[in-house]
């Protein structure tokens, strides 16, 4: 909001140059925007928080601030005019339909005045505040407004009635407002009507048909309380955000009401003349009881970490308006904002000065936090796919469907048809990633851990691969990939042994680490692929990760490197199908013993020039040696040794 320094002085009972009075209400109260040099004037640029709008939306709350600040007193304008014998209830009545939508509604009639221009005093504070002068009354309903932060509305007696009622608008209710804009209203907004139609859209904007104008001889000044929820629906529903309506969205006192009326006609008096009628029109005169709060003056030193004399504190208090009696605080009824003990030590704080606080690090024993297995394994797991070109992702815990699952656990207020489960697989949410990004891409490897809901919650570590092209070739990249893993978990003793179909696979193989069976790696089957509108092949691994875990090991076993050189020989075996591979590599480590350092599975080939029945498996086999560099004859000779092994198979069959 906009203040006027000119303005503020005259609240202050002492000089404050307008830098100093930034400077304070920086420090302990509110952030300044902005100072701008209106010829004689200044505007500041205030930028008041939303729990203070109750109090300092206007010049003389922000001048209380200012002569709290600056050891001042506060000069409030004293509301002197002359009341006629006759009272404002023999001229209007007022009837309020709900009083949850308005705690309490006045209006003051004042009779006899003459519309003209405001005095230029009163023109220059609306300028600086930016708004615009109308005429007389208008500007001084304005002007109070920015004074006081009650917002209020003067009516035409003679076009207004002598009723006034206050109701929700009925749907495809109409009015024009002041500034000649049409409004379609309904339901959710409150209005001010005379016997007929809505005269005022409440605590936002009035209507054409009851302005002022220069004809205007008697009117009816409206200050009422409105319920800030409705007013923020109305405004936004409406579109229509104005400075009442921004002043009751955030709560206002409801007492903020007598002082406003009086200060209005005392100026209209003054300004316009007329005879003010005695009393008002008030729905609701009884005023609140003022709110009671226990304060532990040795909580507030605690809280706040410096020790402030309990004379400061009440001192604070009691020049912020705050009644202390022993240890319960009064608090003005305009502080809505504040409930508890925190917020009136909040307050002392502020005016103490928080640069008079020192900073201290809190005391502390700083113990690091208990390793989480679970989080290191998959830390661990993760980065070694990722180093192999895998992609991680992560799906929701829910399925749409149980894809031939059994023993799924069905939600029972599922937000949508694609969360009727809860998962029992990674897999299909994987299924679902490769057909997704099958469409935009020739290549997808990725891999998910997450849990599973079955019988009980089983954390899994799912992959697939797709590639366009991709044949059997597929089996073992992925077997590759796994062996990685493995590794860096420390296992070095796994197996791969042929299993039957089962729900996702056409062919696979069940995967163990020594005798503990940790899970499976396949192709889906065919059936699978054409549900799903998948044209690749797609090879997929499904791991107990809870199981790989509890064997993992960060121990690490190191072997010097040998110095001398290697010898590679490659090997081709024809086979039976279905003749697992890894016989066949037991037989070549055991027959070559210890000079072969390692054995590579790099083809499988079945068809032309191979009979049906027949695939042939080709191998790297490397030769090494700690001890010496091998001759020629030596590598043969052992290489012949492996070969004679594998014919004593009579269905195998070594190529030559």
């Amino acid at each position: 909001m906009v203040f006027s320094y000119n303005w503020l002085k005259e609240y202050i009972s002492k000089q404050v140059n307008v830098e100093k009075l930034a400077d304070l209400l920086i420090f302990h109260s509110f952030e300044i925007e902005g100072i701008e040099k209106k010829g004689v004037d200044f505007a500041l640029d205030i930028d008041v928080l939303s729990n203070r709008a109750c109090d300092c939306l206007s010049h003389i709350g922000i001048a209380r601030e200012a002569c709290v600040l600056a050891e001042a007193d506060l000069k409030i304008p004293e509301a002197n005019y002359e009341e006629a014998k006759k009272n404002s209830q023999d001229f209007v009545k007022v009837k309020v339909s709900s009083p949850d939508d308005c705690s309490r509604f006045t209006a003051k009639v004042i009779k006899g005045i003459a519309v003209g221009d405001s005095p230029k005093w009163m023109q220059d504070r609306l300028k600086v505040c930016g708004l615009q002068p109308i005429n007389s009354i208008v500007d001084i309903t304005n002007y109070v407004m920015l004074e006081t932060g009650q917002p209020l509305h003067a009516f035409d007696l003679d076009k207004l009635g002598k009723e006034i009622i206050v109701r929700r608008a009925e749907k495809g209710e109409k009015i024009v407002s002041l500034d000649e804009k049409e409004y379609l209203l309904n339901g959710d907004v409150i209005v001010v009507c005379d016997k007929k139609a809505p005269v005022s859209i409440a605590g936002i904007k009035g209507g054409r048909q009851t302005g002022i104008d220069l004809n205007t001889k008697d009117i009816v000044i409206e200050a009422a309380n409105w319920n800030q929820g409705v007013i923020r629906s109305a405004s936004r529903k409406l579109k229509l955000k104005t400075d009442a309506s921004w002043r009751f969205e955030n709560g206002l006192d409801i007492s903020l009401i007598d002082y406003a009326q009086e200060r209005t006609a005392s100026l209209v008096q003054e300004i316009a003349g007329g005879k003010v009628m005695s009393g008002l029109v008030d729905t609701n005169p009884e005023k609140k009881p003022e709110r009671k709060i226990k304060l532990d003056l040795k909580y507030v030193n605690k809280l706040l970490g410096v020790k402030i004399p309990e004379e400061t504190c009440l001192d604070i208090l009691e020049k912020l308006g705050f009644e202390a009696e022993g240890n319960i605080v009064k608090v003005p009824r305009r502080r809505l904002d504040v409930s508890i003990q925190e917020d009136l030590i909040e307050e002392i704080g502020r005016v103490y000065g928080y640069r008079n606080i020192a900073s201290v690090f809190p005391k502390m024993s700083l113990a690091p936090p208990k390793r989480n297995s679970a989080i290191f394994w998959q830390d661990k797991v993760k980065n070694s796919l990722k180093e192999g070109g895998c992609i991680e992702v992560v799906n929701y815990s829910f399925l749409g469907e149980s894809f031939g699952l059994e023993g799924l656990i069905e939600i029972e207020n599922p937000l949508s048809s694609l969360n009727k489960y809860l998962r029992g697989s990674l897999i299909p949410g994987l299924l679902k990633n490769v057909k997704e990004n099958s469409k935009w891409r020739d290549s997808v490897s990725i891999f998910e851990i997450g849990n599973v809901f079955l019988e009980k919650e089983n954390l899994r570590l799912s992959g697939a691969l797709m590639r366009k092209g991709l044949k059997k070739e597929g089996f073992y990249e992925l077997k590759g990939v796994l062996e990685q893993v493995f590794s860096d978990l420390g296992l070095a003793n796994a197996s791969y042994h042929e299993a039957g179909e089962s729900l996702w696979f056409q062919k696979q193989a069940e995967i163990k680490i020594g005798r503990e069976q940790i899970g499976h790696l396949g192709e889906i089957s065919s059936d699978l692929r054409k549900k799903l509108e998948i044209k690749e092949r797609v090879f997929l691994y499904d791991v107990d990760f809870e199981k790989l875990m509890s064997i993992a090991s960060e121990e690490k076993e190191y072997r010097p490197i040998s110095p001398y050189p290697v010898c590679l020989r490659d090997l081709a075996v024809l086979v039976p199908l279905k003749t697992k591979f890894s016989e066949v590599l037991n037989i070549i480590a055991s027959a070559g013993g210890k000079l072969v350092r390692d054995i590579d599975l790099f083809d499988t080939y079945s068809g032309k020039n191979i009979p049906k029945s027949k695939e042939n498996l080709a191998f790297h086999i490397v030769y090494q040696s700690y001890e010496k560099t091998l001759s020629s004859e030596e590598v043969d000779k052992l290489h012949q040794k492996i070969v004679k092994a594998l014919e004593k198979n009579p269905n195998w069959e070594v190529r030559k």
